[in-house]
């Protein structure tokens, strides 16, 4: 693997006020300057240090990560990444075929469960932590208790899963506060819908999966949790899930919220209970699925009590963003359709590099609100042969991802060191994603590991120059003001006549705070690119920029040229294949 430049640092992009909405347009940052960096890890597989994993291999075959492979040497080093959020996925108790019955938890039927380990979104207990990811299994809640303790000492916030839209199909919670019934309990079983159940059910069916459950048996059956309103759910199904009633009858489409329905205070409860434990944010899963009633009942609710906890959402219709932000209180929420989605066009499927413009006009004005990532659990790797199948082409969507607002960015362990998950896990199979259902180790993490030290002693020198260069990048998001609290500038509009810029393979903006100045560009191609950027006369009015000789640093490789800033002359600049520059003038 090469690497196209040594080293990068961090962008971004504003989105309240602006000015232009052609081509060009300027953002204005939010008030507080620390940009949010989230590492999205899964215990569970992020400290296994097995080495022979076997397809659907079992917990004893595999090993499993603990929540205290997580040492505050550890933390230290994610923290020099650059990193300010962590979010533990799958420490919520899911369903999963490891037999824990010895310490008073009930078995799941292996017939409902995906994979050996489980899906940590069929949450089976929302009241405690998975035992799999416990050193004592008795101890579990203290580990993680602990583990937020060791987090917030290193100087980094605890991002965890709600899911609200559905549980596993056995749900018991056998560590629920006094007083807290267990979803259906008091459920009338005859009736699809009732605003008083917790749950949908198919009366008078058996539920039915089309393909052999064995010995599991559900009557009636109730349904499943993509919304599969039937008795007959697919392999494609969320098969091992039960959807929840927030009070709307997806038969003839009514809506039931006076008097509140039971389910809305029983999350509310859930969402205190783990917001007590000194929980930072909640990323919020297939939020569309539930009511946009319940979130504008229920987060202000928490925030009453917990007004710093932030609330991420999930969601993949643009249209509703606004209404999600606005009415739903949600501090962010992805934005996998609208950028994500354009990098992937851009790099994978010869997509003009000037629909990124598309990207911040479509979202003009709640830019600095979305999350914006390249990878995450649910996503293929961008170094897998399903994406992009080599991560030293990462630089160009790693700057435009992370630079194009202020708005929060991501990164999934392993993606730092071009992780490309080519093995066949087991239920997961051969995607091009890291199982999120099988009990497994990632090769890059094991070896970043180094058998605990979390020094990198393991790595190749492509991985550790790749390391590198996401430290820059990520550290850059938070030192340079023009990136953590700047304005954002879209050269394009005066680029797509120049015979010196192809506004197919090359992404040009500027970022300005201050009396600092950056020209970004990137190169979505296999050849160099010499170009000759035009900057607009308008640019240098909104910002006070005076034309003339700089002294510049281009900040991912350090090295300096005196560059020429006019609005009549264009900015020169080589970028490698695969490349980008971020040149800082003052």
């Amino acid at each position: 693997m090469k690497t196209n430049s040594p080293e990068i640092e961090k962008n971004e992009t504003t989105s309240e006020n602006t000015t232009e909405k052609a081509g060009r347009r300027t953002r204005k940052s939010p008030s507080k300057a620390t940009r949010t960096v989230i590492y999205q890890m899964l215990p569970r597989l992020f400290g296994n240090t097995c080495t022979e994993c076997v397809a659907n291999g079992d917990i004893f075959q595999n090993g499993c990560g603990k929540l205290n492979d997580i040492t505050p040497k550890v933390l230290d080093e994610l923290r020099d990444l650059g990193i300010t959020h962590v979010w533990y996925t799958g420490i919520i108790e899911h369903a999963q075929a490891t037999d824990y019955s010895e310490f008073g938890i009930r078995p799941d039927n292996p017939m409902v469960v995906k994979g050996k380990a489980g899906s940590p979104y069929a949450i089976k207990d929302y009241y405690d932590i998975d035992p799999d990811v416990a050193v004592s299994v008795p101890d579990r809640m203290k580990e993680f208790e602990e583990l937020v303790d060791r987090t917030h000492k290193a100087g980094l916030k605890v991002v965890i899963d709600f899911v609200p839209n559905h549980v596993a199909r056995r749900y018991h919670s056998d560590a629920a506060p006094k007083g807290i019934e267990d979803f259906g309990a008091h459920d009338d079983v005859t009736m699809f819908f009732s605003p008083r159940n917790n749950f949908y059910y198919i009366p008078r069916q058996m539920f039915q999966p089309q393909f052999p459950q064995g010995d599991y048996c559900e009557f009636p059956a109730k349904a499943s949790g993509n919304d599969c309103f039937n008795a007959f759910p697919s392999r494609n199904d969320w098969y091992e899930t039960v959807k929840l009633n927030y009070g709307v009858d997806y038969g003839d489409g009514s809506r039931h919220f006076d008097p509140i329905p039971d389910t809305w205070f029983k999350m509310l409860h859930i969402l205190r209970y783990w917001a007590a434990k000194g929980i930072d944010a909640f990323r919020c899963d297939m939020v569309f699925m539930v009511p946009l009633e319940f979130w504008e009942w229920a987060i202000p609710q928490v925030k009453a009590t917990f007004p710093d906890v932030v609330f991420i959402a999930e969601i993949y219709d643009v249209g509703q963003y606004r209404d999600f932000l606005f009415r739903g209180g949600f501090d962010y929420l992805y934005d996998k359709v609208n950028l994500y989605d354009t990098l992937r066009a851009v790099q994978c499927y010869n997509h003009s590099a000037a629909t990124i413009t598309d990207c911040w006009q479509r979202i003009d004005g709640i830019g600095n609100r979305m999350l914006n990532f390249l990878e995450n659990h649910d996503e293929q790797r961008f170094a897998s042969e399903q994406y992009a199948g080599d991560a030293a082409k990462v630089l160009p969507s790693l700057v435009v991802s992370s630079m194009i607002s202020n708005a929060p960015f991501m990164i999934y362990a392993g993606q730092e060191l071009g992780e490309k998950a080519a093995d066949a896990e087991g239920f997961s199979g051969y995607d091009g994603r890291t199982t999120i259902f099988d009990y497994w180790s990632i090769p890059s993490v094991r070896r970043w590991l180094n058998e605990g030290k979390a020094d990198g002693g393991q790595l190749s020198a492509e991985e550790k120059s790749l390391h590198g260069i996401y430290r820059t990048v990520l550290r850059l998001l938070n030192s340079e003001n023009a990136l953590s609290e700047g304005d954002f500038f879209d050269l394009m509009y005066v680029n797509f006549d120049n015979p010196h810029f192809s506004p197919h393979t090359n992404y040009a903006f500027l970022r300005h705070s201050g009396d600092t100045t950056l020209l970004i560009a990137v190169n979505f191609s296999d050849a160099p690119a010499a170009l000759e950027i035009n900057i607009p006369a308008l640019a240098f009015e909104m910002y006070g920029i005076k034309p003339g000789k700089r002294q510049a640093t281009e900040l991912l490789s350090r090295r300096r040229a005196t560059k020429k800033l006019s609005p009549d002359e264009p900015f020169t600049t080589d970028v490698a294949p695969w490349g980008a520059v971020i040149w800082k003038m003052k």
